[in-house]
């Protein structure tokens, strides 16, 4: 499976779970650090955290390893390395705080939901 097909999937299973404002940013031109960021967020540390473990193993289940996991026990931002992708999962608040997308505003977003 490609990278834009990991983080299409990743995104539509976070959907599954009602994670909202969900959004693909492709880093593959301008960064080294990974092809793709999902970002998304939940209402609360339980949403958060079932987030993760629901990516965690329905991926797993696609082949996809996690590499590394990080914030999981405060489940206020969430982040699973899946090595091409890297998923970012934000109560509100703290998304409004980092707003990746504004740091990193020169990647292009991705809609998902037209890749399906």
């Amino acid at each position: 499976m490609e990278a834009k097909e990991i983080a299409v999937l990743a995104a539509k299973l976070i959907t599954d779970k009602k994670g909202r404002n969900v959004t693909i940013l492709e880093l593959g031109n301008i960064s080294i650090l990974c092809d793709y960021f999902v970002i998304c967020q939940g209402n609360s540390r339980v949403q958060t955290q079932a987030i993760a473990d629901y990516l965690d193993e329905e991926l797993g289940k696609a082949g996809i390893a996690l590499r590394r996991r990080e914030g999981f026990a405060e489940g206020r931002w969430i982040l699973l390395d899946f090595g091409e992708i890297i998923v970012h999962i934000f109560q509100e608040e703290e998304r409004g705080f980092y707003n990746l997308e504004r740091l990193w505003g020169d990647a292009p977003l991705i809609n998902y939901e037209k890749e399906q």
